[in-house]
């Protein structure tokens, strides 16, 4: 569930985020003077592989920079699990992940966070009548986005954190020539089994939370169990207990199952949640065999002590493709990228610009 609650509402909730700020210090992002700017792709309706579809189907991006004269400086960065595009603005500077000086990047909201078409935001199929949807379907809305909104024939490069690098893991299979580079960060081309006891416990926690009324319920309720479990996977005990005194973790713990701390929607949890429990790159078939067809050059970035996403799926399937890899080893878990920034930025950067 590489993504799983990397939500930055959840990291300023915990005290985790301001050290996670301090550590990374990006600059401001820079570029044209509509960079950012929160626009919609309106794609009509989006066909699941399912069969089903989402109707009035609308995808949220930011964009930074410019296209270049030969259209071969894209970079599509999309969503983290529960995150939204305005909660990577930071990550594009010219400190960050990717410069949008000499880089197009275009930011996705992914399927289900409440920006783009959602369970939540849905006119005609709200709440539990949103068709569930998988990873293929939500690489598939942003390759429309690519190709049919900004017209792009190409892309530099894909890359991605936590669910933001599970979509870049499908879209090296889905789309194989249409990148020159990807580079997912803290993701993985198919949950492990420890994933999945994670991603089934929280899925549980909710569906069976009183206030979540078969997801018909109003507000947003609490969900405090969801949050604890994934909470207790974002970082690693050595960091949760430096960031948090006894008193915080007593307090925090009180909040949590009083008034909730995050403002996200349970039905959009779930939905995500759907599409992250189902990856599988391969099909059901193995890992050699997808490695066989995949052309992107690949960065794969994991963290030692992540509990959230098992990193070994990701490092195995690096070695069949004979992918550069970066593994994080501090204390910082799942949210190693922005603990370790000052160490991997400057090495994402390089691998963009080809060095």
């Amino acid at each position: 569930m590489q993504g799983l609650v990397y939500t930055f509402a959840m990291l300023k909730s915990t005290g985790i985020f301001a050290l996670i700020c301090l550590l990374a210090a990006p600059l401001a992002a820079v570029g044209q003077a509509d960079d950012g700017k929160q626009q919609f792709a309106e794609l009509g309706a989006c066909k699941l592989a399912s069969g089903q579809q989402i109707e009035d189907c609308r995808l949220g991006y930011r964009t930074y920079g410019k296209l270049n004269a030969a259209g071969t400086n894209a970079v599509l960065f999309p969503t983290w699990f529960g995150g939204t595009t305005a909660s990577l603005q930071d990550l594009v500077s010219p400190n960050g992940l990717v410069d949008p000086a000499k880089y197009f990047v275009i930011l996705v909201d992914a399927l289900g966070d409440g920006v783009s078409s959602s369970p939540s935001n849905s006119a005609t199929q709200h709440g539990p009548d949103f068709p569930a949807f998988s990873m293929q379907d939500l690489v598939k809305a942003e390759y429309r986005l690519a190709t049919e909104t900004l017209h792009l024939k190409h892309l530099h490069a894909v890359m991605g954190i936590s669910m933001g690098g599970q979509q870049t893991f499908e879209w090296i299979a889905d789309y194989p020539e249409f990148m020159d580079l990807a580079i997912p960060i803290v993701g993985s081309p198919r949950p492990s089994s420890f994933d999945l006891l994670i991603y089934h416990t929280a899925i549980d926690a909710i569906q069976r939370d009183p206030d979540w009324h078969e997801g018909r319920y109003t507000g947003h309720p609490p969900m405090p169990l969801a949050e604890s479990i994934l909470q207790m996977q974002l970082t690693s005990p050595a960091l949760y207990a430096q960031v948090h005194s006894l008193e915080d973790a007593e307090k925090e713990h009180n909040e949590r199952f009083t008034k909730g701390i995050l403002p996200v929607d349970a039905n959009n949890w779930l939905a995500q949640m759907h599409a992250i429990l189902h990856l599988d790159i391969a099909r059901g078939g193995s890992m050699e065999e997808a490695a066989k067809s995949i052309k992107a050059k690949m960065l794969i970035v994991n963290a030692a002590q992540d509990h959230l996403v098992n990193p070994k799926p990701a490092l195995d399937f690096a070695k069949l493709v004979g992918a550069k890899t970066i593994v994080l080893s501090r204390d910082c878990g799942h949210v190693a990228n922005g603990c370790e920034a000052r160490t991997l930025n400057p090495q994402v950067r390089a691998f963009l610009d080809g060095e």
